[in-house]
């Protein structure tokens, strides 16, 4: 009995810490012309100085009680940065509900770009290791291809695109991972069903060289050396640096080497 009153009086003191910690709920001062305004203000401001959740009393208070508010919608965005802001995976999935619902009230919003931006970016956050389940990294591929096409113009298009390179080489890395495996232990036909689809796929992938490289070897190990030569080839055409660069070099010219001669017009067996 005495364990569970303990208990009781814990959570009954961590309730009451919380709510001296944020002030309890943010309310305008009696008399204040512009109510409205002033939550926003005071939101932004406490966003600013990183109070994720004293910033988010003051939005949601301008969200529930002024309806008709033109700081309604900028607040609504305010309240997904600050569950951004948390960084825990709960709040990433608070923050992409409330960019979501951003877009779905407000599609035509002179900050949509940003809405869709930070929609992406809440899957972004989430996203795991290569050998790792990568739903969120899909999600996040998703939103952010949704965003370039949508936003063309927006501020934000150069901080989108390497987010979307680098969402991109996370999933590719899971099938280059897995070829690699495959390249170690000599199943070479394994190597070459992962890498020729990621290749056709998505051929701007980051470490292509490698994949090229692993690819080439894979096809000649099972005597296909006509395809191996094309990707030793984009290997050298692509990159300046590589630690594969040499071995390329090498590759080609003992492939074109091996070559028989094709016989001239006119010429004679």
């Amino acid at each position: 009995m005495k364990k569970f009153l303990s208990l009781t009086a814990i959570v009954l003191l961590a309730a009451v810490a919380g709510a001296c910690a944020t002030g309890g709920p943010k309310k305008p001062p009696t008399g204040t012309p512009e109510p409205d305004k002033f939550l926003f203000e005071r939101g932004t401001e406490n966003l600013n100085k990183k109070r994720w959740i004293v910033a988010r009393e003051y939005f949601r208070q301008l969200i529930d009680s002024y309806p008709q508010s033109p700081y309604r919608a900028d607040a609504k965005l305010g309240t997904g940065d600050t569950y951004l802001g948390e960084r825990s995976a709960e709040a990433f999935v608070l923050a992409a509900n409330e960019f979501r619902e951003f877009l779905s009230f407000y599609p035509t919003h002179p900050r949509a770009d940003y809405a869709q931006f930070k929609l992406a970016m809440s899957h972004f956050y989430q996203m795991r290791a290569p050998m790792r389940d990568q739903t969120e990294t899909r999600e996040a591929i998703k939103e952010l291809q949704a965003f370039i096409t949508r936003f063309p113009t927006s501020p934000l298009i150069e901080e989108a695109r390497p987010k979307l390179r680098e969402a991109k080489d996370r999933v590719d890395d899971w099938d280059y991972g897995v070829a690699e495996h495959y390249f170690r232990i000599k199943w070479y036909p394994g190597v070459v069903g992962r890498l020729v689809p990621l290749i056709a796929a998505d051929p701007e992938y980051t470490r292509r060289d490698a994949a090229y490289y692993i690819l080439g070897e894979s096809l000649v190990k099972v005597k296909r050396p006509a395809e191996a030569l094309p990707y030793y080839e984009r290997l050298v055409k692509e990159f300046e640096e590589s630690e594969y660069l040499e071995n390329a070099k090498k590759r080609i010219a003992e492939l074109k080497a091996a070559v028989p001669a094709t016989p001239g017009k006119g010429s004679h067996p």
